[in-house]
């Protein structure tokens, strides 16, 4: 028998929109009803089902025909479906109260209620979903996504007991391939059979999205047919989510074609997209129940969150790759040389994970070429045309001639090239080769003949012979795949970093010196206008609020003291996400002394942008100002409660609740702080404030948008090192620690006063501060202090020969930095550690709990 290896379900033409076919399948019966229950539509074998009871007509209550209890559920279901493209399902009901027993699919469509009815029996929902548990169970111990789909075809057709299950994926040209398959050992393989992209229309694709499942039951059953056929303006009922939907002639052609009487079609719908079907057939007519169908239904929205996980593990394991790749290269090329005479290190590092025929360097002039790779003067001819490319991204292409036309002259050695760019100027690159394959795809038909004249017109006829046609594809070379350009990416990196690493290194990074100072104080010439700018507006907003100079004072300095915290606070996580609940503890800190247990701070941490962290530090300031001028802190017996979560759209809501605090009421005038709480957070982050002014104290609920915050991943770690300095409280050096002293070696006098206040707060007597290397060193010369502090950069020069002197000596010393680069070159040094500026008396307090240790 001359079998049609077809597993797809192709349902219309163009011309025919799936939804107006406007009959179903003769196993089930429908009823479209109105708002009010009255009957719109009906199939015509409706009397048939319900006999012996009286015909439903059109127009008729479905009330007058069905039971009370039965016309209860459907009202109640339909309440549940009221959501687009949602069937709600219900299982063994007695509709007309005679013990004839109904499965019942319910979905709304338009102004319609679709009631789709299919007989069965009283255990006919019998099989449950507990049937899938041991299944999914089975498909999580599959490694790979052939193996899980392998193993998910072979699981459904025990499922569904049909006589082949197919995977059927679809690739990026919309064309599919049949990548898996279980099938009765007597039938031919579809496996590996590759079908055009014609042979799904764009509609169909576009149904199967919205209506996961698809049935056929018998190929040679006789449609049963839609009562009106449209309403009085002319329009059919759309039955795009109906699981009784017929189906076009075309694809019954088809089918019967292949051989196959019935057959069952499951999307596979992976992050939103249609990745793939299961297509299953059947030899002989096969009716499934609908609660088989349902767990059917379920098992493929089960194996794609299944698959999801499988081809995000093939992603990390891709960039598992490429990390190993970059390890390795960095290692057999940090000893320098040009890269050019490194190519076989190269080559021998990536040749198993990006499969190629031959390999190019053309850095600084010079070119390199390994196995089959075009001359030095056939490269010479393509670089014009890779200059005007991107220097920041990879040309890949599988036909280099056909873009590049010089390339034809070297089409014998190599026709596919993957280009990466390593350098900015001069324009260098690293090109992998492949020679021309002539592709073998084996299709199920002539892809290039999709559309035929047929008895229909020109339709999507089915072919007249399904033998396997190949294509065979001159002029290219195999494709560069996602996970192979990935790897290649990280490559383009690891080469970028080598070529700058083996060139001028002094020259370079002078250039980079120069230009990070520029950048520097560009972003610090910004951002010390927008400081002065906001400093205006506080005092300018300010004075209209204070009765006298000190309450001005008071005000302006406060306001300006929060801004500095919140500035503090995104500086030391280098300008990155700062978290609230510290925010809100130095701010009650200021007006408690150290009485923060008033406090109560509920709920998870999170973590501001730095776009909106002196927003919130205004707010929380107001807010707590007023807490302790006129609020639940102002006195003993109040306490403020401060709860944080994060909604369902991932937004912060952050609750204020004033507790036990004085009789309060609402402001007669709007002050400036007033207007900083209700409309800082709704006008400049797009957030909400609601205040409320209560007899038992102020309420206030904010919103912050998820985009300008984040959960704390290291809230526990956080929660944990707060608990141990709160039990250990300050700390101060005792007598037998203090030795001679500290050296503190900083060319800047502001932050050296900084760190001698804070280390004298601490206990420390004998501080000796030095500006340079000469002065530090003679500092050394004469005592020899318990520790050091070392300020990496001093003007002209560093202060590595002071660590080289506290190394000899046995002292320990940390250095300290504002350059965030800096950090990994330092931390594999002899220090103890590395500070990041600006630090504060915490990170002084850690050091001399290190000393301990």
């Amino acid at each position: 028998m001359n079998v049609h290896s077809q597993p797809v379900d192709l349902t219309s033409c163009d011309r025919e929109p799936i939804h107006q076919l406007g009959h179903i399948q003769d196993f089930g019966a429908l009823i479209a009803v109105t708002a009010d229950w009255n009957v719109a539509f009906r199939s015509a074998n409706l009397d048939e089902l319900l006999s012996p009871r009286s015909s439903i007509a059109i127009g008729d209550r479905l009330s007058d025909h069905l039971s009370a209890d039965a016309l209860a559920t459907l009202r109640e279901r339909v309440a549940h479906a009221r959501e687009m493209d949602e069937v709600e399902r219900i299982f063994g009901v007695d509709l007309l109260h005679d013990n004839r027993i109904f499965d019942v699919a319910v979905h709304v469509t338009g102004t319609y209620i679709v009631i789709e009815l299919e007989p069965t029996t009283r255990d006919g929902a019998s099989q449950q979903t507990s049937t899938l548990r041991p299944v999914m169970s089975r498909l999580e111990r599959m490694s790979t996504i052939p193996e899980l789909c392998e193993a998910a075809a072979k699981e459904l057709k025990t499922l569904l007991g049909f006589d082949r299950v197919m995977v059927y994926r679809f690739h990026p040209d919309e064309s599919g391939e049949v990548i898996a398959e279980a099938k009765e050992r007597e039938l031919d393989a579809f496996h590996g059979l590759r079908y055009p992209a014609s042979d799904i229309p764009k509609q169909a694709r576009q149904l199967y999205l919205r209506n996961l499942f698809r049935i056929i039951s018998d190929v040679d059953a006789t449609p049963v047919p839609i009562e009106p056929a449209t309403t009085l303006d002319g329009a059919p009922i759309d039955l795009s989510m109906s699981t009784l939907r017929s189906v076009s002639p075309i694809h019954i052609q088809y089918l019967h074609n292949m051989g196959v009487k019935a057959s069952v079609s499951v999307s596979i719908v992976v992050r939103g997209k249609l990745w793939g079907l299961f297509a299953c057939h059947n030899y002989s007519a096969k009716v499934l129940p609908f609660p088989v169908r349902t767990m059917a239904e379920l098992f493929s929205q089960l194996f794609s969150m299944q698959l999801d996980l499988a081809i995000a593990s093939a992603g990390h394991k891709v960039r598992d790759q490429a990390h190993s790749l970059h390890e390795k290269l960095m290692s057999v090329l940090v000893g320098g040389g040009s890269l050019s005479k490194n190519l076989g290190l190269i080559e021998d590092s990536i040749e198993k994970i990006i499969p190629h025929d031959g390999m190019s360097a053309y850095v600084d002039g010079e070119y390199t070429s390994r196995g089959h790779a075009p001359s030095e003067s056939e490269f010479a001819a393509i670089i014009p045309s890779l200059n005007t490319s991107s220097t920041g991204s990879l040309v890949h292409n599988d036909a280099l001639a056909g873009i590049i036309p010089a390339a034809a002259a070297f089409a014998d050695k190599a026709t596919g090239a993957l280009i990466i760019p390593v350098s900015r100027r001069p324009r260098d690159y690293v090109v992998l080769w492949r020679r021309e394959m002539a592709r073998v795809v084996t299709w199920a038909g002539n892809p290039q003949k999709p559309v035929q004249t047929g008895p229909d017109g020109d339709r999507l006829t089915p072919r007249e012979s399904f033998a396997a046609w190949k294509e065979e594809v001159s002029g290219k070379s195999s494709p560069w795949t996602e996970e192979e350009l990935l790897i290649a990416e990280n490559l383009r990196v690891t080469l970028l970093e080598v070529i700058l690493r083996i060139t001028d290194e002094q020259m370079q990074e002078r250039t980079r010196a120069q230009e990070r100072q520029e950048l520097l104080i560009a972003e610090l010439n910004h951002r010390v206008r927008n400081i002065l700018t906001l400093i205006r507006s506080l005092i300018g907003q300010s004075k209209s609020e204070a009765n006298d100079i000190g309450q001005f004072a008071d005000m302006v300095g406060g306001r300006i003291r929060a801004l500095a915290l919140a500035h503090d606070q995104i500086t030391r996580k280098q300008w990155s996400p700062a978290s609230l609940k510290e925010l809100i503890l130095a701010e009650a800190e200021a007006y408690l002394s150290g009485k923060v247990d008033r406090v109560i701070i509920t709920g998870p941490d999170a973590l501001i942008s730095p776009e909106a962290f002196t927003v919130m530090a205004l707010v929380i300031h107001e807010m707590m100002t007023n807490s302790a001028k006129y609020g639940c802190l102002c006195d003993r017996k109040g306490h403020l409660e401060i709860g944080l979560e994060f909604n369902r759209h991932t937004d912060l809501e952050i609750h204020w609740r004033e507790i036990g605090g004085p009789p309060v009421k609402a402001p007669e005038r709007r002050g400036f702080g007033t207007t900083i709480i209700q409309k800082s957070i709704p006008f400049e982050l797009k957030g909400s404030a609601d205040v409320r002014y209560e007899l038992s104290g102020v309420e206030a609920d904010f919103i912050i948008p998820s985009n300008l915050v984040e959960p704390s991943e290291n809230e526990a770690e956080e929660d944990a090192d707060d608990a141990a300095n709160d039990n250990k409280g300050a700390y101060r050096v005792s007598k037998s620690d203090r030795r001679d002293g500290v050296l503190v070696v900083e060319d800047s006098m502001i932050i050296a006063m900084d760190a001698e206040e804070m280390l004298s707060d601490m206990g420390f007597a004998n501080i000796n501060v030095a500006a340079s290397c000469a002065s530090a060193l003679d500092v050394l010369g004469s005592s020899s202090p318990a520790f050091a502090m070392l300020d990496f950069n001093l003007g002209d020069e560093t202060s590595e020969p002071v660590a080289q002197a506290l190394s000899e000596r046995g002292i320990p010393f940390w250095f300290v930095t504002g350059y965030g680069e800096a950090m990994e070159k330092l931390s594999r040094t002899e220090a103890r550690g590395v500070i990041q500026k600006p630090y504060a008396k915490s990170d002084l307090e850690k050091i001399v709990a290190d000393l301990k240790s």
